[in-house]
C-alpha cells in the first residue's frame, strides 16, 4: 500500500536567503517554502533524495500564491545495482510536466496543489521549474514552491523478507493475517492512499494534533481486527473532530507568527493562551487519553443489543479529572471569542499560506453547558424551531467564496444570502436593491463598479435558487442594474457586457427548469434584457443565444433555447446582432437533436425565415433531390417551400401521374376486351353485335412519333356567305403550335424542318440533340436528358448547373435569384413575366431575349415563294407540350 515517503533536498539551482530550500524537508502550517533567487535564470532545478529506493505512485507540489511557475517538469533518477548512491551516479528519466494557473482569478490569494499519478522506480526525484507568470506582486521574477510530497512504496530486496516481523509493525499485522488470511484485504489494498498521507493534511494541521490523529487511526485499525466496532466508531468520530480542531489550531499558529513578525506581542501572547486553552479543553471533552488506552485495554466489553436497536440521546456528563468512557457528544464552544479572524490582506508580508480549502464542512462547535441533572438530557429541537432573528453563521468555505461581496455589503447581509431560510435570502436581495438605488451619484466610479460586480455574484446564486420568490427578486435586481444603475453612474459599456455575460448562463440553465413558470420567466427576461437600452447596442444577448448547443443537451433546456431564438427573431428580425447565417446555423444544428419537440421549434423558424427571406434559405439545407426527400423532415420542409412558391408539391404531382396511369390502363383494358370480342365474332364463337362493329375506337391522345401536338386549337369555322376567308387555303396541319406561325409549306416534313431550325420557342439540347421547348429546357436537363446525372439544380436561380461547376457556382452567389411569381429564362438568366404570353414576348418580341438566335430570324423572315406566311395569335393553352426530334 502506498505511503508517504521521507526525503531530503540534496540540490537546488538557487535559493532566496529568507526562503531556503531546506524549508521543503518538513511540512507544517508554518512552512515558508522555497523561493528562487531574484532575477534568476530559468529553468531552476530541485533534486530530492528518498531514504530508500522506492516505486513512486503520486507526486504532489504546492505552489506559491503569486510566485508561480508556468510549468514544472518531473524526472525520476535511479542508480544501477552495485553503484554507490550519489547525485553524480544517478540516471534520470523524464516523467512529464504539469502547467500551473496564473492565479489571477483568485486575486493571488490561494495556492494551487497539483497531484500527479506516476509509476516509476528510483532514488531521486528532480523538479525542473520553468519561468514565472508575470503579475504585480512578483517584483523580481521569482518562482516559489511551498511543499513537495512523494507517495509510494519502498522497493524491498530479498534480504528484507527476513525482517517481515519488523516490517509489519512488530509482527502484529503479520500474525493477525496468518491467523485469519481473510483479513489480508484490510491491509493489502495496492491502490489505496490514506488521506493522512496527503500533502493537504500536514500543511493545514497543527503538528501535535496531526501526530495524535495518526495514533488514533492506528488504534482504529487494531480495533477493527479485534472486532471492537463500537470502539472503532468512537475513534472515527474523534478523528473527524480532531481534523477540524487541528486546522483551527494551525490557523491560530499562523496568526501568532504574523503577530510576532509585526512585533505585536500582546496579540501573540493572547493567541498562545487561546491555543493552549482550546487544545486542553478539546482533549478533555474528547477524552483523548481514554481513547488511546494509555492505562491498558478495556476489551472485551459487554455489548447491549437493546441499546443498539433503540438508540437514546447521549447523556451530558460533568467534566472530571478522571478518564471517562469515550462519548460522541458534540464538542463544546470555548469561553473565548471564536469568531473567524480576518484574512491577511498583504500577500507580500505573508510568510505562510492563506486559508486552506477545507474538504469537509467547517461548522462552529456547538455550545456545551453542564447540566445540573445529567440524567435528563435536553430535547432535540428541529433546525426550523431554532431559527432566531439572525441567520446561521457562514462557514469558512462560504466566507472565502463570498469574500468580494462581504467586502462591499458586509458579512451580516451576505450571511442572509447564504441562509437556509428562503425569506432571509429574499431580504438580502431586497437590501442590496435598496442600497444600490440609494447610492449617491457623487460616489466614485470604481466604488460603483465594485458594488455592481459584488451584486452580480449574489444575483447568479439567487437565479439558481429553487424558491420562486428569491428567483424573482434576483431578476428585479438585475433589471434595475441594467436599466437604471449603470446609466445613473455612467458605467462603461464593457462592464454592462460583463454583467450580461456572467448572468446569461444562469438564465439559460433556469430556462430548462422543471417548473413551468420558472422557464417562462427566464425566457421572457432574456428577450426583455436584449431590448434594454444599455444592452441592445452590445448585441451580446442575440450573439450568445444563437450559439449552437450540444446535441446531448436535455430536452427542456434545448427546447427553451430554440424558443428564445424564435422570440428574438420575432422581436428583431435580422437586426440587432441576428444574421441569417447565425440563425440558420443554429436551426440546422437544432434539427439534429433527438427530441421531436426541439426539432419542431427549429422547423417552425425555418419555415418563417423562408417566407420572409425567400429561396436563399435553401443554401443552408441539403440539396433538394429525390434522395433528400426520402427523409420525412426534409420532405415536409421542401413541400412547404413549394407551397409558398405557388408550385404544386411533388406529392400532388406524383398522385396526378398515378391517376393518369390508372386511367390509361383502364382504356387499354377496355380496348383489349373489345378486340377479344371482335375476334370471337370473327371465329363464330360469338354472334355479331352491330353496336360493337359500328363503334369507332376513341382517338388516342398519344402519337407514335415525337411530333409536337396541337392542343386547344379548334377547326376553322366555315366563312360567312359573301366573305373571303384569308385562311381558307390552310388547314389545321399548317400551323406551328409553339410560335403560332401559319404557312402552307408546313406539311409533316415542313414542320419538322421548322422545329429543327427556325421556331423561336424551341432549341436543340447540347447533350442529346433533341429539339426541346425553351420554357421547359431546365426540367429536360434534370429529368429527361441522357446526361441528366451530370446536372444539379441551383436553389437560388433554379437552373440546371453541371455538377463539375456546381460548388463554385453556389459559392460565388453571382447568379440571378429566381422569383416565385415570375418565369426564369435559361438562356439569358433573367426573370420575365409570368404565363404563356410572357414566354412569347420574351422569346419572339422585338426587345426580347438577346441570347435566342432564332428570335431575329423569326422577325426578319420573308414569306417563301409560292406561299403566304402569317402569324396567328392563337394560344396554345396553359399546357406546354415538349417537342423533341432526334438529329438526322
Amino acid at each position: 500500500m502506498p505511503i508517504k515517503l521521507p526525503y531530503r533536498v540534496v540540490h537546488a539551482s538557487g535559493q532566496d536567503d529568507a526562503h531556503r530550500v531546506s524549508e521543503l524537508n518538513y511540512h507544517s502550517p508554518l512552512t515558508k517554502g522555497w523561493q528562487s533567487s531574484r532575477y534568476c535564470l530559468y529553468p531552476q532545478d530541485i533534486v530530492i533524495q528518498l531514504d530508500n529506493r522506492s516505486r513512486l505512485r503520486k507526486v504532489q507540489v504546492l505552489s506559491h500564491q503569486f510566485l508561480i511557475a508556468t510549468k514544472v517538469e518531473f524526472f525520476v533518477g535511479d542508480v544501477p545495482d552495485g553503484v554507490t548512491v550519489t547525485l553524480d551516479n544517478a540516471r534520470y528519466t523524464r516523467l512529464g510536466y504539469v502547467s500551473l494557473s496564473d492565479n489571477e482569478k483568485t486575486g493571488f490569494k490561494a495556492r494551487e496543489l497539483k497531484s500527479v499519478q506516476v509509476d516509476a522506480v528510483g532514488v531521486f526525484l528532480k523538479l525542473n521549474i520553468h519561468k514565472n507568470h508575470i503579475n504585480k506582486f512578483n517584483l523580481y521574477n521569482q518562482v516559489g514552491i511551498i511543499a513537495v510530497n512523494v507517495i509510494g512504496e519502498p522497493v524491498r530486496s530479498p534480504m528484507d523478507h527476513l525482517n517481515d516481523m519488523n516490517f509489519y509493525d512488530d509482527g502484529k499485522k503479520k500474525r493477525a493475517i496468518e491467523d485469519d488470511p481473510s483479513l489480508e484485504g484490510l491491509f493489502n489494498r495496492p491502490d489505496y492512499i490514506s488521506p493522512l498521507d496527503d500533502l493537504a493534511f500536514d500543511m493545514y494541521q497543527d503538528p501535535e494534533v496531526a501526530q495524535l490523529i495518526r495514533r488514533l487511526e492506528k488504534k482504529k485499525q487494531e480495533a477493527v481486527l479485534q472486532e471492537r466496532y463500537d470502539y472503532a466508531k468512537k475513534l472515527k468520530h474523534t478523528i473527524q473532530e480532531l481534523q477540524k480542531v487541528g486546522e483551527k489550531l494551525g490557523k491560530y499558529e499562523v496568526e501568532k507568527r504574523q503577530a510576532i513578525e509585526d512585533e505585536d506581542y500582546d496579540k501573540a501572547k493572547l493567541k498562545k493562551v487561546q491555543m493552549d486553552e482550546y487544545r486542553l479543553q478539546v482533549y478533555k471533552d474528547l477524552n483523548v487519553n481514554g481513547l488511546l488506552e494509555t492505562t491498558g485495554s478495556r476489551h472485551p466489553q459487554p455489548v447491549f443489543l437493546e441499546s443498539v436497536r433503540q438508540p437514546t440521546p447521549p447523556r451530558l456528563m460533568e467534566l472530571s479529572e478522571t478518564p471517562s468512557p469515550p462519548r460522541s457528544s458534540p464538542l463544546p464552544r470555548t469561553p473565548y471569542d471564536d469568531r473567524p479572524l480576518p484574512a491577511i490582506r498583504n500577500p507580500q508580508k505573508t510568510p505562510s499560506l492563506p486559508p486552506p480549502v477545507i474538504p469537509h464542512e467547517e461548522r462552529p462547535l456547538p455550545i456545551h453547558t453542564p447540566q445540573k441533572t445529567p440524567s435528563l438530557p435536553p430535547p432535540v429541537i428541529p433546525h426550523e424551531e431554532r431559527i432566531t432573528g439572525e441567520p446561521e453563521p457562514m462557514s469558512e468555505k462560504e466566507m472565502r467564496e463570498a469574500s468580494s461581496a462581504i467586502d462591499v455589503f458586509g458579512e451580516p447581509l451576505v450571511s442572509k444570502a447564504y441562509s437556509k431560510t428562503w425569506s432571509y435570502r429574499e431580504d438580502a436581495l431586497l437590501a442590496v436593491y435598496k442600497q444600490m438605488q440609494e447610492l449617491s451619484t457623487s460616489t466614485s466610479k470604481d466604488d460603483a463598479k465594485n458594488m455592481m460586480r459584488a451584486s452580480i455574484f449574489l444575483i447568479k446564486r439567487a437565479i439558481e435558487d429553487k424558491v420562486y420568490a428569491v428567483f424573482k427578486a434576483a431578476l428585479n435586481l438585475l433589471k434595475m442594474i441594467l436599466t437604471e444603475y449603470n446609466h445613473k453612474h455612467k458605467i462603461p459599456r464593457q462592464d454592462t457586457t460583463f454583467v450580461v455575460e456572467r448572468t446569461l448562463p444562469s438564465l439559460f440553465h433556469k430556462s430548462g427548469d422543471t417548473a413551468q413558470r420558472n422557464r417562462d420567466d427566464a425566457k421572457s427576461f432574456i428577450v426583455e434584457m436584449a431590448n434594454f437600452p444599455e444592452v441592445k447596442p452590445t448585441h451580446v444577448v442575440p450573439h450568445e443565444c444563437v450559439k449552437p448547443f450540444k446535441l446531448t443537451m436535455g430536452q427542456r433546456l434545448a427546447q427553451s433555447r430554440c424558443e428564445i431564438v424564435e422570440m428574438l427573431y420575432k422581436e428583431f428580425k435580422l437586426t440587432s446582432g441576428l444574421t441569417l447565417d447565425s440563425v440558420m446555423h443554429f436551426n440546422t444544428n437544432a434539427l439534429e437533436h433527438n427530441n421531436n419537440q426541439v426539432r419542431e421549434v427549429a422547423e417552425r423558424m425555418i419555415k418563417q425565415l423562408y417566407k420572409d427571406e425567400g429561396p436563399e434559405i435553401k443554401e443552408y439545407l441539403p440539396a433538394d433531390d429525390e434522395k433528400t426527400r426520402k427523409i420525412t423532415l426534409w420532405r415536409q420542409l421542401f413541400e412547404h417551400f413549394d407551397k409558398v412558391d405557388g408550385k404544386p408539391s411533388k406529392t400532388i404531382i406524383k398522385k396526378q401521374k398515378a391517376e393518369e396511369e390508372a386511367k390509361k390502363q383502364a382504356e387499354i383494358e377496355t380496348l383489349q376486351k373489345q378486340l377479344k370480342t371482335l375476334k370471337d365474332m370473327a371465329s363464330g364463337k360469338q354472334p355479331i353485335d352491330e353496336s360493337i362493329v359500328n363503334e369507332q375506337p376513341k382517338k388516342s391522345t398519344r402519337k407514335a412519333d415525337n411530333k409536337p401536338k396541337l392542343k386547344q386549337l379548334q377547326p376553322k369555322q366555315p366563312p360567312a356567305k359573301g366573305e373571303e376567308d384569308e385562311a381558307s387555303v390552310y388547314n389545321i396541319d399548317n400551323i406551328c403550335i409553339f410560335c403560332g406561325e401559319r404557312n402552307e409549306s408546313f406539311t409533316e416534313e415542313g414542320l419538322d424542318l421548322h422545329y429543327w431550325k427556325n421556331c423561336p420557342m424551341l432549341k436543340r439540347c447540347a447533350n442529346c440533340k433533341q429539339v426541346v421547348e425553351i420554357a421547359s429546357y431546365t426540367e429536360h436537363l434534370l429529368s429527361e436528358c441522357e446526361s441528366k446525372a451530370t446536372y444539379s439544380r441551383c436553389s437560388r436561380c433554379t437552373e440546371a448547373i453541371p455538377k463539375s461547376e456546381y460548388d463554385q457556382h453556389v459559392a460565388d452567389k453571382a447568379c440571378n435569384a429566381a422569383k416565385p411569381s415570375m418565369n426564369h429564362c435559361p438562356l439569358c438568366h433573367q426573370n420575365i413575366s409570368a404565363g404563356e404570353d410572357g414566354w412569347k414576348d420574351h422569346l419572339m418580341g422585338k426587345d426580347g431575349c438577346k441570347q435566342n438566335p432564332r428570335r431575329l430570324l423569326a422577325l426578319n423572315k420573308q414569306p417563301p415563294q409560292g406561299g403566304k406566311t402569317t402569324t396567328t395569335t392563337a394560344n396554345r393553352g396553359k399546357t406546354k407540350p415538349l417537342a423533341k426530334k432526334k438529329a438526322k
